[in-house]
């Protein structure tokens, strides 16, 4: 499995993710700012990854500070975590790494300060393992609802770039293939930053699974053509009534799959059920730069001066999720915060 996420000679590594396919370009952070920054600029992507470069970014922040006693030290700490969590404000997944994370140091208080960095790193590194131990679980319990021969679309990366390793979406996908059900796999581009393009496509091609890529408008075509049997997608935040907020075009595809009577699973841990948020109109939708739309690799592709909006995130109502794949087994999406 690819490692996009690894902590190496003291330091956290991270697989550069704006540059593949074409280039393998690692980023080595050694404090908390430049891991907010990779979040930020999608160095680093994917709901369950972002969390764990998070909750490494709370250690090495931790690292950084010379307190004189822990109020000094909780004092210096507070915004670091503050711009780590407020770095991508839809996926849930990074703001429960860091408030994991500040349990850890709130539990160290009568500690000396300079165990503080020791536990916290022990802490990143667990949730990374379970992360991985969670993504298999959902892979296995996925790919039971999968039949041999089915054709699946899948949105976005879910893979191991965008999680702990494995992957969501992917991991049921994965899981699957291995099974030996012989699948066929289409991947919508996702536009604009085509990360189904560049980042889904290239994990399949790695795993040697049959996959072929569609632009996001083909969807519709090849359904009705019997091509596609169901469709897997992944999730940043799942509210409590079991509305989904996952990559812009999701809900699209959700709705395209009911006309057509196609099972539509979401395959998501459940710390990505965010009980606080009652339905998923009160989930924040990430507004991203326009020149991902205007501008491919820097190119511009569009009049200059126009007007852009470039929402990242879109809402899936339950009505039209067939089952939520969590670590726990599938589940139906509404009311899915009562189930666990």
């Amino acid at each position: 499995m690819i490692q996009s996420i690894e902590w190496k000679e003291n330091r956290l590594r991270l697989l550069d993710q704006r540059r593949l396919p074409s280039e393998t370009v690692y980023i080595d952070c050694i404090d908390a700012e430049r891991v907010t920054r990779a979040i930020s600029e999608l160095s680093v992507r994917g709901a369950p990854a972002i969390g764990i470069a998070a909750a490494y970014g709370v250690a090495l922040a931790a690292r950084g500070i010379d307190a004189s006693d822990f109020d000094d030290f909780l004092k210096q700490l507070t915004p670091l975590c503050d711009q780590l969590t407020s770095a991508r404000p839809t996926a849930v997944n990074l703001r429960v790494a860091v408030d994991r994370m500040k349990r850890v140091v709130y539990a160290g208080r009568d500690a000396p300060l300079k165990l503080l960095f020791d536990a916290l790193l022990t802490e990143a590194q667990a949730l990374h393992r379970e992360d991985l131990e969670i993504n298999l679980a959902i892979g296995a319990a996925g790919a039971a609802r999968v039949n041999a021969g089915d054709g699946i679309l899948t949105h976005c990366n879910t893979g191991s770039l965008a999680t702990g390793g494995y992957g969501t979406a992917l991991g049921i996908i994965r899981a699957a293939w291995a099974a030996g059900k012989k699948i066929r796999v289409f991947a919508g581009e996702t536009r604009p930053v085509l990360q189904g393009a560049r980042l889904t496509m290239w994990e399949l091609r790695e795993d040697g699974i049959p996959a072929t890529l569609i632009t996001d408008g083909m969807a519709a075509h090849f359904m009705r053509r019997g091509d596609i049997q169901c469709c897997i997608v992944g999730a940043d935040r799942i509210a409590a009534n079991g509305d989904v907020a996952n990559k812009i075009g999701t809900y699209s595809l959700a709705v395209l799959a009911k006309a057509h009577g196609i099972p539509f699973y979401v395959a998501a841990s459940l710390a990505t059920i965010d009980r606080a948020t009652p339905t998923g109109d009160t989930i924040p939708i990430e507004a991203r730069d326009p020149t991902e739309i205007t501008h491919i690799g820097g190119v511009p592709i569009t009049p200059s001066g126009i007007t852009v909006a470039n929402p990242a995130f879109d809402i899936t109502p339950a009505r039209y999720i067939t089952a939520i794949v969590t670590e726990k087994g599938v589940v139906p999406p509404h009311p899915i915060d009562r189930l666990f």
